[in-house]
């Protein structure tokens, strides 16, 4: 009573490059529904998939060790650092730009909050343009959401920094300040600008410094 939840995660396809320069993911069966024959009782059947594919694919989510070695791995974020966290929305729809300045963040309540920013990139997902001119955070963004005590930052983007710049300042700056980050969001359009609570949570293995994740929101009525 009282809530919604909205899917803030695209859907990851057999052969679909999600990353440019990274291989697609490869979505096989291990054991099929024809195979499973005769390993059970008469008429019964299971499906066990099988899935090869880079940490980064699709809608996912960044731990420090994704930018740096030896620190906290996907494994170790805690629950209270991705799921459940008040959120908000930065909607930049109409901005023409693709560098997005502390300018373009300041005046919305960021503390404590995860802050997911809104292009509007996410709606041409699987389209040939997805990766080219892409928005992206500027290193004063990063720095002035880090100064401002976010939890989380989340884009609709394929990367929150700009490509063309080696140094990777977001990914630095957020992840120093163990903040994680997540890209590829989807349908942040169906959000309000306050008044939901955001999750992202990656399965909880070891190694892995990035992985994907299905974000959603849980939205609050007046009523809770």
């Amino acid at each position: 009573m009282g809530k919604q939840i909205v899917d803030l995660s695209h859907t990851i396809e057999h052969d679909h490059v999600t990353y440019p320069g990274m291989p697609a993911p490869q979505i096989s069966d291990f054991l099929s529904f024809e195979e499973a024959k005769g390993k059970y009782a008469p008429g019964v059947a299971f499906n066990i998939g099988r899935i090869e594919m880079v940490a980064n694919s699709g809608t996912s989510i960044d731990s420090p060790a994704h930018r740096y070695e030896g620190t906290a791995d996907v494994a170790d974020l805690p629950l209270a650092a991705i799921a459940d966290l008040e959120g908000v929305v930065i909607r930049l729809v109409e901005f023409k730009g693709r560098a997005i300045t502390r300018q373009q963040l300041e005046g919305h309540t960021v503390r404590n909050r995860a802050v997911l920013i809104e292009t509007g990139r996410g709606q041409a997902w699987g389209q040939p343009d997805y990766f080219e001119e892409h928005p992206y955070l500027t290193e004063d963004a990063a720095a002035y959401l880090k100064d401002e005590g976010a939890l989380l930052v989340g884009i609709d983007s394929h990367n929150i920094d700009d490509t063309s710049d080696p140094l990777r300042p977001v990914h630095s700056i957020l992840l120093a300040a163990s903040i994680p980050i997540v890209e590829n969001l989807n349908n942040l359009g169906q959000l309000p600008l306050e008044g939901f609570y955001f999750t992202a949570a990656p399965m909880k293995i070891r190694g892995m410094s990035a992985f994907p994740i299905r974000a959603w929101a849980r939205l609050v009525s007046n009523n809770g």
